[in-house]
């Protein structure tokens, strides 16, 4: 946790794939430790083909079978499915001219937002931007999972004032 922490956790993330990524993974964690998905991600990536939203359109029932075999990931049917669905609308998004990208940041104010106070588990951007996942098909997207996967993202700035990653410079 200590390196995913210094190396990953609050940097900010530009890339629409990436994103999109781990969004999917925060749902996977839903319910689990981070640590687990931390764990894990390495498999995740190579079943779900390096979370390429144009690959993992494509899986059908056997692909999800496949993958409920696999003990290298979190075998959640309802999870998979949402993430193959995901896919789907992350590629509507993206032939409708939408970058994927742009819509999440774009609900933040377009730069990292740093908190001052205790660090709550949602705030009302942390809702609205779930109620615009929501609206658009995506499941495993609640409030909660929401926050954290903005505090992952770089979105929030939650690292505690004396962290030397509170004022790290982020990257794109």
């Amino acid at each position: 946790m200590r390196d995913y922490h210094d190396t990953e956790w609050g940097v900010p993330v530009h890339d629409s794939r990436a994103l999109w990524e781990l969004l999917m993974l925060e749902g996977f964690q839903a319910g689990l430790a981070w640590i687990i998905v931390l764990r894990k991600r390495d498999e995740f990536r190579k079943v779900f083909k390096g979370f390429d939203p144009s690959k993992v359109a494509r899986f059908g029932e056997a692909d999800i079978e496949r993958l409920l075999q696999n003990p290298g990931i979190i075998r959640s049917r309802a999870k998979i499915v949402a993430t193959i669905q995901a896919a789907r609308i992350y590629l509507e998004m993206q032939k409708s001219g939408e970058d994927f990208a742009s819509f999440l940041w774009g609900i933040v104010g377009g730069k990292p937002i740093r908190n001052e106070g205790p660090i709550p588990a949602q705030t009302p951007l942390a809702v609205e931007m779930s109620k615009q996942l929501k609206k658009r098909g995506f499941k495993f997207v609640g409030p909660v999972i929401v926050y954290a996967f903005m505090q992952a993202a770089g979105m929030v700035n939650d690292h505690s004032p004396t962290c030397f990653r509170r004022n790290a410079a982020g990257r794109k």
